[in-house]
């Protein structure tokens, strides 16, 4: 089969737009600090208000990882303060979370530090 000229060049400005639009959208993701300069602590509920957050942004968790830890749960998980079987466990101190599309909970579970608002609750779209 023969091809006109136009073929080769079409295919690469189609690569070059391809590689384009990926690099945007990785680009595009944010990366959060839980908590600002305090780090993952205590009370945070109110962290996450007035934030956009979107699906592939990354939370980063910085904490003393001696006492204590970042857990990510369900809603049941979150609102009880519980660790359900199978949870992600974090516990590097200095951890790194893609956020899925739709609502992701995070607590910590020494405890009674949940309890005392180490969790929060972020809503990615």
């Amino acid at each position: 089969m023969v091809r006109g000229r136009g073929s080769a060049s079409q295919a690469a400005k189609f690569t070059v737009a391809l590689l384009l639009c990926l690099l945007v959208c990785q680009v595009d993701a944010a990366t959060y600090t839980v908590g600002g300069s305090n780090g993952w602590t205590f009370n945070m509920a109110t962290w996450p208000q007035g934030k956009r957050f979107r699906a592939g942004d990354v939370l980063e968790f910085s904490y003393d990882a001696t006492i204590h830890n970042v857990v990510a749960v369900n809603r049941v998980g979150y609102t009880g303060c519980i660790t359900p079987a199978g949870a992600k466990v974090y516990n590097s101190g200095k951890d790194q979370v893609k956020l899925a599309k739709g609502l992701n909970f995070f607590i910590c579970n020494t405890a009674g530090h949940c309890e005392s608002g180490m969790k929060i609750a972020i809503n990615a779209v």
